[in-house]
């Protein structure tokens, strides 16, 4: 059995991918940014182990919940579920940062370079992403005006070019990314046309087969087309540097 990390899981994905893998019998740990919905997660999922607290919003928190995570032991599996949503205005973080980069992007890749390292890594990402733009040098929208759906796919893009650079530099871990359909989530929204028993089961099946690839990109558990920007290193590289920059934190493996 797996010990597992799943971020963003008081509600929505990342609370029926930990239903699921308590069910199945593995460790799970949750994740909410405050007390009282850890307190609410722990609550309607007894079997989790834990709940850890950080809001992702503030890189200091999002620091802090990596230390909460490595003081609690090591993790096989680590989920990157949390997100905000495409209709988000634009507001800055604690930090000055564009928030929905900040959380989307910014904190998986904090917490992927200060968490010990895993056996795998999973990155909720969305369709969108083939929408996204990599735009490196206005990555908090200073420059452009504000469109809360290309922010959005611009972060999820973000989120795959972040897992195919760990695939690609840290061979010994299976790192992939999925695209768990448009569906009927507080963040999806009522009316999202995807299947909901669906959404979670990718995740699940990358978290705990015996054998699974790396550097892939997946939807109801099938390899699935990506922006071409994803696989291009040097794209990576500039991103990453761009991360590090911003978080004083290079990734390891990343020079």
């Amino acid at each position: 059995m797996a010990r597992i990390l799943i971020t963003g899981s008081a509600d929505g994905l990342g609370r029926l991918a930990a239903s699921e893998l308590i069910d199945q019998g593995h460790d799970v740990v949750l994740h909410a940014r405050n007390e009282a919905r850890a307190a609410d997660a722990m609550a309607a999922l007894p079997g989790a182990e834990a709940a850890l607290t950080g809001d992702l919003a503030s890189i200091a928190q999002t620091r802090d919940l990596a230390r909460q995570a490595n003081e609690s032991g090591r993790f096989d599996v680590v989920i990157h579920n949390a997100a905000v949503g495409y209709q988000e205005p634009r507001i800055e973080t604690v930090d000055g940062l564009e928030h929905v980069f900040a959380v989307n992007a910014l904190a998986p890749y904090l917490l992927t370079a200060l968490i010990d390292r895993p056996d795998r890594l999973i990155y909720l990402s969305s369709g969108m992403h083939e929408s996204g733009d990599v735009v490196l040098d206005d990555l908090q929208w200073v420059r452009r005006r504000w469109r809360g759906a290309q922010a959005y796919s611009d972060s999820k893009l973000h989120d795959v070019i972040l897992a195919f650079a760990v695939a690609r530099l840290w061979p010994d871990v299976l790192s992939n990314a999925v695209d768990p359909g448009w569906v009927p989530t507080k963040m999806g929204g009522r009316g999202a046309p995807g299947d909901l028993g669906q959404a979670h089961l990718t995740q699940v099946w990358l978290a705990t087969a015996a054998s699974t690839p790396t550097g892939g990109y997946y939807y109801h558990l099938r390899p699935h087309r990506t922006h071409p920007a994803a696989s291009d290193p040097e794209v990576q590289a500039a991103f990453l540097d761009a991360c590090a920059s911003l978080t004083g934190v290079t990734l390891p493996g990343h020079s």
